[in-house]
């Protein structure tokens, strides 16, 4: 099993369904390979079913046969624009969801992928964890996703709350900011697995954040501060590695 399907399958009664009890579709369209499949695979770890395009024609093409929730969509593509992606997609699939990226931050791009038809929009570069949430939102008032029962994660004595955004161990309340909970977050999703320092930018921080790794050790020792005083460490350092959060025995 590769580490992708680890992490979907170490957190698969956490995440997203539709209505019928099967994941979540989502097409991912963008002609840089190297963002759409980043984008892809953060998708994947949520457990939702992922297919990806380079182009307009293609894009129409996997949609008509992949039947997806919803589209994230890069306005500009090398055949045709995003928004005549969306037009031709929505003849065929009127409620699918489409969250546009954008490179343009000209207000007049923006209102017309909304009046084209657009649900919301990104503007590149973005966070990983900005296009989750706006797909999560999406979803959810589309009423295409439901939760898959529980939504806290614990390891040993440590819980976490996603939808509440609370943490507590041994029962005790612990305040994070929002970028260490999303740090936390994602090593109490992925337990006893060792993860890099460029997976955890990747997935807490910008996907062009530039490689500066010193941020993962700062808000690591933020966490270790507020997670692990005075009590057995959960956190761990894997030198040469990176990171692991799993029990001290």
């Amino acid at each position: 099993m590769d580490t992708s399907q680890q992490a979907i399958t170490a957190d698969g009664d956490r995440l997203s369904l539709r209505p019928d009890g099967t994941p979540i579709r989502v097409l991912v369209v963008d002609d840089e390979p190297s963002l759409a499949e980043l984008l892809a695979s953060v998708l994947r770890y949520e457990g939702w079913d992922i297919r990806t395009a380079g182009d307009g024609s293609s894009a129409v093409r996997t949609a008509r046969e992949f039947q997806p929730d919803a589209v994230v969509l890069d306005v500009m593509l090398p055949d045709f624009s995003g928004l005549e992606v969306l037009r031709r997609v929505r003849a065929e699939q009127p409620h699918v969801c489409v969250l546009f990226l954008t490179a343009r931050d000209a207000v007049e791009d923006r209102v017309a992928g909304i009046t084209a038809g657009g649900d919301d929009y990104v503007t590149k570069p973005f966070s990983l964890e900005e296009v989750l949430a706006r797909l999560r939102g999406l979803l959810r008032r589309a009423g295409v996703a439901r939760a898959r029962a529980g939504t806290e994660l614990t390891v040993a004595d440590l819980a976490m709350d996603e939808d509440a955004r609370e943490v507590r161990r041994g029962g005790e309340p612990i305040e994070l900011t929002a970028t260490e909970f999303e740090l936390l977050r994602f090593l109490m999703r992925n337990p006893r697995r060792v993860l890099s320092k460029a997976q955890i930018l990747d997935r807490v921080w910008n996907y062009d954040f530039g490689g500066q790794a010193h941020v993962v050790e700062l808000y690591i020792s933020y966490l270790r501060k507020k997670i692990d005083a005075g009590r057995e460490p959960l956190i761990h350092t894997v030198r040469g590695v990176g990171y692991v959060l799993k029990p001290a025995s």
